[in-house]
């Protein structure tokens, strides 16, 4: 199985707040993933207000804002294909409300000496 990494992605720091339906609706998408042995890591919310953005020459508050999108959070699932983890993907319910979620698949780094 390959690992792929799920970035989920939001346009309005307003649905990073979601409603008690909203965190129903999503905790029921997990859950639905981690029954089918798909669930690699549960991942984390991210914050909005919280974080920097460092370039070689400088620190700005928060993402950047010339993005119209911004990280909300991130799971990682095991799937066999690319394919099969966006079908998963298809399922979340930030896509009901704009948001979107981005696939890639996570390499195995090897440093060899």
């Amino acid at each position: 199985m390959k690992e792929f990494i799920l970035i989920f992605r939001l346009r309005d720091d307003a649905d990073a707040k979601p409603s008690p339906e909203q965190v129903r609706e999503r905790m029921n998408w997990l859950a639905g993933v981690a029954a089918q042995n798909k669930l690699a890591d549960k991942g984390k919310s991210l914050s909005i207000s919280n974080a920097k953005t460092i370039t070689s020459e400088i620190v700005t508050d928060g993402p950047y804002t010339e993005i119209k999108e911004f990280i909300s959070g991130y799971m990682v699932v095991k799937t066999e294909t690319i394919e099969e983890a966006i079908e998963l993907a298809k399922g979340n319910p930030i896509l009901k409300i704009g948001g979107t979620v981005e696939v890639r698949e996570v390499l195995a780094i090897s440093y060899s000496s």
